[in-house]
């Protein structure tokens, strides 16, 4: 609403657009930077082509592709660099008329149709375009969703028992969590704007205006302690205790539990935004035919159950072989409560939303 192991294996070259180095140890992980734009080279120093996106997806899951990738294209160096969703955004409006990236993988579809607004997208329709939602897709194939994200309240099992966790949204609001709330800063991140958007959209359905959402999420504000800068950091904060409480999405939750985090969920029973999590060609990219073939991987059969079982994302395919699919995936179709969202209507107004709540909001629930 309104959210890459050796040494270098070769130079970088600052040009008018590179103000930093790799920090990946292989350098297929570009520095994150808030503005700065890298320069790639046009061809690796081993002869491999590069195929750069830019995507919110996080470390352990876009590891995870690029390893698989390159040992079934070896003429193919993947290189990524994580981002939150509205950031991936607003850097390729940086770079539109010097394109860095050749795809935009990962974030909600509402951003999606702000990038297409702003001509930042090229059209590809890949052989599995008919095995997922066409509710998902986007106009002339600019875009198709890869996954399926749901947004959860997310918890410390160490401080929180599970029999008192908050089961809806609203719990969150009790005296209970009172400076126990963690959220990820929301301007940057394509998870927290669906739920800013889930929150405003009920607002409108029952008033006809967003002002209840407003003061709803200026509750949250007052019982928020902190708002994280990304992703990483507000693992680590739920883990120290710094909050014990947060909305966040499932997979990052159910990697962070993989790695023995103490972390517990719930579905809010009123319901839940479920994201179209898509991929896209980026307009003028400089390896289309490279971007495309990855586009058909990713969406592939395999890929997308490689994505299930070691990220735990949930497919966006509707076709997959029910005997392979890891059983999380069957437990949460049966348990999560799906909230209608008119995603259009988010993608025309969350911008001015978000702005309004960055502005007017936050800072003043207390």
């Amino acid at each position: 609403m309104s959210e890459g192991l050796a040494g270098p294996r070769r130079p970088w070259r600052p040009g008018p657009e590179s103000v930093a180095p790799p920090r990946h140890p292989a350098g297929r992980l570009l520095r994150r930077g808030a503005w700065a734009a890298v320069l790639l080279l046009a061809a690796c120093g081993d002869g491999r082509v590069p195929l750069t996106m830019y995507s919110p997806h996080g470390r352990d899951h876009l590891t995870l592709l690029e390893r698989e990738y390159e040992r079934l294209h070896p003429e193919i160096d993947v290189r990524w660099l994580d981002l939150g969703s509205q950031e991936v955004l607003d850097r390729l409006r940086l770079e539109r008329v010097n394109p860095q990236a050749d795809l935009w993988f990962g974030g909600p579809t509402t951003l999606f149709q702000r990038g297409i607004q702003d001509s930042l997208l090229a059209p590809y329709r890949p052989s599995w375009a008919g095995r997922v939602d066409p509710s998902g897709v986007g106009p002339d194939d600019l875009y198709y969703p890869v996954y399926r994200t749901p947004t959860i309240i997310a918890y410390n099992r160490d401080a929180v028992p599970d029999s008192l966790a908050p089961r809806d949204w609203d719990d969150v609001l009790t005296p209970r969590w009172h400076d126990k709330v963690l959220i990820r800063d929301p301007v940057a991140s394509g998870t927290m704007r669906a739920i800013w958007g889930l929150i405003l959209q009920r607002s409108l359905r029952s008033t006809g205006d967003t002002a209840a959402g407003m003061a709803w999420l200026r509750k949250l504000d007052g019982q928020t302690r902190t708002y994280a800068l990304s992703p990483a950091l507000l693992d680590a904060k739920l883990a120290r205790q710094e909050g014990l409480v947060t909305l966040w999405d499932l997979p990052d939750i159910l990697i962070a539990q993989s790695k023995g985090m103490p972390f517990g969920y719930t579905f809010p029973t009123s319901g839940t935004a479920v994201i179209d999590d898509a991929i896209a060609l980026v307009r003028n990219a400089r390896h289309p035919a490279e971007a495309k073939a990855f586009i058909e991987w990713v969406g592939g059969t395999e890929a997308q159950l490689l994505a299930a079982e070691k990220v735990f994302r949930l497919p966006a395919r509707h076709d997959l072989p029910e005997a392979r699919v890891p059983a999380w995936v069957r437990t949460v179709e049966r348990e999560m409560v799906v909230e209608p969202m008119d995603w259009a209507l988010l993608a025309e107004r969350g911008a001015t939303w978000m702005g309004y709540w960055d502005q007017h909001v936050r800072g003043t629930g207390r």
